[in-house]
């Protein structure tokens, strides 16, 4: 501006003037290229969450030298802390003293135990904590929270072991082992029962008044999952069950080897109770409560018999009735 050349910097010096440089030569690449993208807050030394990390870090690090070192108060050989997030996929998880311990009588593979902080107790526990000591299961003390998320809620009194996925049976193993036993074969059948409650409480049944084996088809029936595991106390580990393809062909099957197959319905010819062949080789089908029996299956069996209730009570459930049948069944065949 005129007037104002006295002002600083105003005119340039004649020393100072810049002239044409030479080009860098790369020498100011790596300061182009920038430090990248920003690190997460848990790298950062200087943040909170890298210091939450490390605690974390060297907590976990305790706990697993902890197990390893010495057993936790639940047992010989269990690891104290959260224990894990979930269990691998295609376990079955089996909950609840009595099926936890019947599952570990018949040598079940057993892949964890888990053991619920402050256990009460009792002589299922201990032989539960025993066995799981000496055949070396990995024994995992976990919080009841834990174990309810874990068992999606069940009553699982404190313990639960992971399973691998059930194995089936044939139907021929079912007829080996009525032979074995030298008594008549006793099967029974199912027909549409989803519930696995239900399968459960048959298998049970079954394993109480020497049933030889339960079938079930693949479609449209409940399978041995951990809801059958733990309604059945243990007797799924004890009474095989077959999956059939077809429950027809399986019950053409079952005749041909000599069996009266029975289907029971409430509008059965006879009672339960007075059937004429029971001391033979028998098969009790047992269909839905709501559907009852199929038209095909129905068509198949050598007879119908039903169980005598009140007019009250509309019908039974599929575990009910089969527990009665059976114990009928196993009262003619002692007489």
């Amino acid at each position: 501006m005129a007037g104002n050349s006295s002002r600083r910097g105003a005119i340039r010096k004649a020393s100072s003037k810049k002239g044409a440089t030479a080009g860098s030569g790369g020498r100011g690449r790596k300061a182009l290229e920038g430090r990248g993208p920003t690190p997460k807050a848990e790298d950062r030394t200087y943040h909170a969450a890298h210091k939450r990390k490390v605690a974390a870090d060297k907590k976990a690090a305790t706990q697993t030298g902890r197990a390893g070192g010495k057993s936790a108060p639940g047992g010989p050989g269990a690891s104290r802390g959260g224990g894990p997030k979930g269990r691998q996929s295609g376990q079955e998880l089996v909950s609840g003293r009595n099926a936890v311990v019947e599952a570990l009588r018949t040598n079940v593979p057993v892949t964890a135990v888990y053991v619920a902080s402050r256990l009460e107790a009792d002589d299922r526990t201990r032989e539960i904590l025993t066995t799981a000591g000496e055949r070396g299961y990995p024994l995992l003390e976990v919080t009841k929270p834990e174990l309810d998320r874990l068992t999606d809620g069940s009553v699982h009194q404190g313990v639960a072991v992971a399973v691998p996925p059930y194995e089936y049976a044939d139907l021929d193993d079912l007829l080996d082992a009525a032979e074995k036993s030298e008594r008549p074969p006793l099967i029974v059948a199912l027909d549409g029962v989803t519930d696995p409650r239900n399968l459960g409480a048959v298998l049970r049944s079954a394993g109480a008044f020497g049933s030889h084996g339960v079938v079930v088809p693949e479609r449209r029936s409940a399978g041995v999952t951990a809801s059958a595991w733990k309604v059945s106390a243990g007797a799924a580990a004890r009474v095989p069950v077959a999956r059939v393809t077809n429950l027809g062909r399986a019950i053409d099957t079952l005749k041909q080897a000599g069996c009266f197959v029975v289907g029971l319905d409430g509008g059965g010819d006879t009672a339960v109770g007075d059937l004429a062949f029971a001391t033979d080789p028998l098969v009790l089908v047992v269909g839905s409560e709501g559907k009852g029996l199929s038209r095909l299956v129905r068509e198949k069996c050598d007879a119908i018999a039903s169980i005598p209730i009140t007019s009250d009570v509309e019908s039974l459930n599929a575990g009910v009735a089969a527990g009665i049948s059976l114990y009928e069944v196993a009262r003619l065949r002692r007489g």
